[in-house]
């Protein structure tokens, strides 16, 4: 018989699996109608099962953010995997042993100095490591940056004596803060030409690029064409979350992740509700303040997952959350006593789910109809 919702130690993370499968269907068919190979990000879901569902059988390409990922998955079958974070030399042995265990794990980097490393390590080991470099299209954190030219083919060089070039890599990540689709088609456009310029420039120079990866949600969800790119990545699109619906790329009926609560109290002067649900349970991440809608810590739902009217997590202690109407609303907070349950939408699904150690998956009966375990760790 399967679990209920009432039958579960709270906090609990839960996972609407029809909502994911509707999350996977879209991203996966709009790929195909673009025309482009998708390489799913598991950095979110951190769980084999997760990620089973997600590829597929056999399971096709991936992404990964730590090489504990990539051992763990790469241990479930799932081997042809790009490491998208730019590689220290410490971590060059630890990729050998990976990929001597039949991982086929592309490393990437944006400098000379880590370029010279990773080549001096395959003419050591008389293994070059397929490595990528990574592009900064928009001014958001790493990468060589776009229009700097002399740069990329300086790095491209120190990879020519003991690494094999793959190609070029970039995350549009400056796409979460814009709200409206011309400007997110407007993103995508211009990390498909930028990454395209610079493929470019390494075929000019007598450089290999056969690959060029580009990615994030809300660009892979916005672009019209991907003329010039090989392969896209994108990752929290599977279980969606409330900054990507402030967004736009998605509505608050698309979050497939929640996290179940149990009311323990109230402060009836302030119209509060309290639960057993604090920032250990949803995350400190306040990724919609700054947007149009301020979702504070969450957004309440009844059991079923239908939002309560501007209820929100106002504010969160450790292991303390504390609903109330969004202020400026005029809603009055729903008539909870103690030990009901709530769930609540989370602002950044990566930064919850990595708060908890499984998935309590449900069926369209709002069932429990499996636990899939997450791992943690680098």
């Amino acid at each position: 018989m399967a679990a209920t919702l009432d039958s579960l130690p709270t906090p609990s993370l839960l996972l609407d699996q029809a909502r994911m499968m509707r999350n996977a269907e879209r991203m996966r068919a709009r790929m195909a109608g673009l025309g482009v190979t998708f390489r799913p990000h598991l950095k979110t879901a951190k769980s084999v099962e997760a990620a089973k569902f997600i590829l597929g059988t056999p399971p096709g390409p991936a992404t990964v953010s730590t090489l504990k990922e990539a051992e763990t998955f790469g241990a479930a079958g799932i081997t042809d995997l790009l490491y998208a974070v730019c590689i220290s030399p410490q971590k060059l042995d630890r990729v050998d042993r990976l990929r001597q265990s039949g991982v086929d794990l592309k490393i990437i980097l944006d400098s000379v100095e880590a370029a010279e490393a990773v080549s001096a390590h395959g003419r050591q080991t008389g293994k070059p490591l397929p490595t990528l470099i990574e592009i900064d299209v928009d001014d958001h954190r790493s990468g060589v940056h776009w229009d700097d030219h002399a740069a990329l083919l300086r790095i491209a060089a120190a990879l020519a004596d003991g690494a094999e070039l793959r190609g070029i890599m970039c995350h549009a990540g400056e796409s979460y803060d814009l709200h409206d689709p011309q400007s997110l088609a407007a993103a995508s456009a211009a990390e498909r030409t930028r990454m395209a310029a610079a493929a470019q420039c390494l075929r000019a120079a007598g450089f290999a690029c056969p690959v060029v990866s580009v990615g994030s949600t809300p660009t892979a969800l916005s672009a019209e064409q991907y003329d010039g790119v090989t392969e896209v990545r994108a990752g929290v699109y599977m279980f969606s979350d409330l900054v990507q619906a402030g967004i736009g790329v998605c509505g608050i009926e698309g979050i497939a992740l929640s996290v179940l609560a149990t009311v323990i109290g109230h402060q009836r002067d302030k119209n509060w509700i309290i639960t057993d649900a604090g920032w250990m349970a949803l995350s400190a991440d306040r990724g919609t303040a700054g947007q149009a809608v301020d979702q504070y810590y969450g957004l309440v739902c009844d059991p079923d997952g239908e939002p309560y009217s501007d209820i929100v997590v106002l504010r969160a202690n450790q292991e303390h959350g504390i609903i109330a109407a969004r202020p400026g609303s005029n809603v009055k907070i729903p008539e909870l006593a103690v030990g009901d349950r709530v769930r609540i939408l989370p602002n950044h699904a990566c930064a919850t789910a990595a708060q908890h150690d499984c998935y309590h998956l449900l069926d369209e009966n709002n069932q429990v109809a499996a636990i899939w375990p997450r791992f943690r760790g680098w």
